[in-house]
């Protein structure tokens, strides 16, 4: 007899507990910090930094490129930073929006920041214009430090004295420095190295970044990363679950505007005292050797960017690196051991966490297909999908109730003093995202916005995000399922799946905007593989074909112009197809077909 689900996973977890063995001094180093630490502490990521510099001067803390930097140099080069921002104003809870492409000089201006007790409003370097203004409108900067690689996006701006708090500007590179801008390359050369005595005052509690949303549904919000989220992500991701060793290099391409290269991957570097190989930016034709050149050890991925390695062309080099492990959020399951197998990679540890969330889950063990686990006070709960709320069980109290073991439903966190919700830095922001009254009068909780299935031993697997799961033919359907089908079909690269509203039908019809790399689109084929993949209702009644999907920076599909645009020929130039059920073919929808559909004179 073939082992359940339950067995499989209880024998991936024990293989697992076995495997920390050998890290067991990392594991106990991060238990004790997350024990220890406490909002009033007097601790911070500057200290960190000097901590190491003070115990391993001369070991290798930064590469970029060809060129290295030891922890004392990295200090020093921080510290200068820390003098000049001290100079033009900055000060504890300060904000220093950072606006700069990855480069050593960035991470060494960040920590400059934050070793001040102010914060580092990490700008999305991508964005431009409104959108760009709005976030800096956010943090209400104080000064703002500009890289030579980021003219464009300042130029985009209106006038530093137009923007909120009017911010005094700082010019990072060689070229000429714009007119009102202080050069601040030649100020940090001649700066003090010395330890700026501000570090030592920082406490847990106080913020050390504002790390901005992307904006994939509007207008980005900035939420608040304190030291004590910080330094928690480095005991539990990074010196429990990624256990990297002192003489790991981690290799990050990811933006340091994303807490996975600013928290996750330096986080995991600092609580080691290994090496942070920085990347300029990913790539998926030259990722593999960059690893190489790099002599990496482990990498940090997000969204879809281990799908985008996958897609690469098969090479007899792919197992030719030293990466053991890596560490990120967003690895599909049905691509998960393809992956793993193709590539080589002994451990996997994947996590579910978001920028503002009071707590993470985390894959200590390797197991296949799960977020992980998490020992801190969370919740499942039952969801409607349609109304996007979660269910309460209609009594007396209307309390929420758990779904069962297996179930997908709402995730939720409990907010309680040790475990706070940091917010925005809009306060009218944060109560949305707050639910009360959950489970007893006056509790507070979390609410992520995130379907995840409860697999039990207290891990879990991510599903879909509210307002992309949807309801038809009075079912939930999960656009990640969905998309892992259609990504299985030959010809399809990528595939982005969400629902739209056809007139006179309840609910939201499935629909697929898909990048086909094949040479002619087959419906009938299409139909029979989905139809033998996936139960009917979830199905897509259209298909877009695209030649590529938008996404942000961060490798996240942009779906608010799909949505909007739904299977309008007017207003979409590219093919669409319509799921004819009577001959179960996908069928060329022209605007005759679109207007008897949307009449109802075709069912759906």
């Amino acid at each position: 007899m073939g082992q359940s689900s339950d067995e499989i996973r209880l024998r991936d977890l024990a293989r697992g507990v076995l495997g920390t063995l050998p890290d067991l001094a990392s594991v106990n180093r991060g238990l004790w910090n997350l024990l220890r630490l406490a909002p009033d502490t007097r601790a911070s990521i500057g200290l960190r930094i000097e901590e190491l510099a003070h115990r391993y001067p001369q070991r290798l803390a930064l590469k970029f490129e060809d060129r290295g930097w030891t922890y004392a140099e990295f200090n020093a080069l921080a510290n200068r930073y820390a003098a000049v921002f001290k100079h033009h104003g900055a000060g504890s809870g300060d904000a220093v929006a950072i606006l700069m492409q990855n480069r050593p000089e960035t991470l060494a201006a960040v920590a400059g920041v934050v070793k001040l007790g102010a914060v580092a409003a990490m700008l999305n370097h991508n964005q431009r214009g409104a959108a760009l203004a709005h976030s800096l409108n956010l943090s209400r900067p104080a000064l703002l430090v500009v890289g030579e690689e980021c003219l464009d996006a300042l130029v985009s701006l209106p006038a530093p004295g137009e923007l909120i708090g009017a911010p005094r500007c700082l010019w990072e590179g060689f070229g000429e420095t714009p007119d009102g801008f202080v050069d601040l390359a030649a100020e940090r050369e001649t700066a003090s190295a010395a330890n700026p005595r501000e570090t030592r005052d920082v406490l847990l509690k106080q913020p050390a970044f504002h790390i901005f949303t992307s904006g994939t549904t509007g207008l980005p919000k900035a939420s608040v990363m304190t030291h004590l989220r910080w330094l928690r992500g480095m005991a539990g991701l990074g010196q429990m679950t990624l256990r990297l060793r002192r003489d790991d290099i981690l290799y990050c391409a990811l933006p340091l505007y994303h807490n996975n290269a600013l928290t996750v991957s330096w986080g995991s570097v600092l609580g080691a005292g290994a090496t942070l190989a920085l990347g300029r930016k990913f790539s998926a034709s030259k990722f593999w050797c960059e690893i190489r050149q790099q002599d990496a050890t482990a990498f940090c991925y997000i969204g879809e960017l281990c799908r985008y390695l996958l897609n690469q062309p098969p090479s007899a080099r792919d197992r030719d690196h030293r990466v053991r492990l890596i560490v990120g959020n967003g690895l599909r399951p049905e691509i998960w051991e393809r992956f793993q197998s193709r590539f080589g990679i002994a451990r996997i540890s994947e996590f579910y966490g978001a920028s503002e969330s009071n707590l993470a889950f985390a894959n200590s063990f390797g197991a296949a297909k799960t977020a992980g686990f998490c020992p801190l006070p969370y919740a499942i709960v039952e969801f409607d999908a349609e109304a996007e709320t979660p269910l309460r069980d209609g009594k007396k109290r209307d309390f929420m109730r758990r779904i069962a073991k297996g179930g997908i439903g709402l995730l939720i966190t409990e907010v309680s003093e040790r475990l706070p919700f940091d917010g925005y830095t809009e306060k009218k922001s944060n109560e949305g995202k707050l639910l009360r009254d959950v489970f007893k009068r006056g509790d507070c909780w979390f609410n992520t916005d995130d379907l995840v299935r409860d697999q039990g031993w207290r891990h879990i697997q991510f599903v879909d995000r509210v307002g992309d799961t949807f309801r038809w033919k009075g079912e939930n359907v999960a656009t990640t399922e969905v998309e892992a089908a259609l990504n299985e079909i030959e010809g399809i690269d990528q595939a982005v799946v969400y629902g739209v509203r056809v007139p006179g039908a309840d609910g939201r019809a499935g629909m697929a905007s898909v990048s086909w790399k094949g040479p002619r689109f087959d419906g009938a084929r299409v139909a029979r593989l989905l139809r033998e993949r996936l139960p009917p209702y979830a199905v897509p009644l259209f298909i877009r074909l695209r030649r590529e999907q938008e996404v942000t920076t961060t490798f996240k599909y942009r779906k608010v112009d799909l949505k909007r645009e739904g299977f309008d020929p007017a207003l979409i130039a590219e093919p669409l197809y319509f799921l004819d059920g009577t001959a179960n073919n996908y069928k060329r929808l022209n605007a005759a077909l679109h207007e008897k559909i949307v009449r109802g004179e075709i069912r759906v």
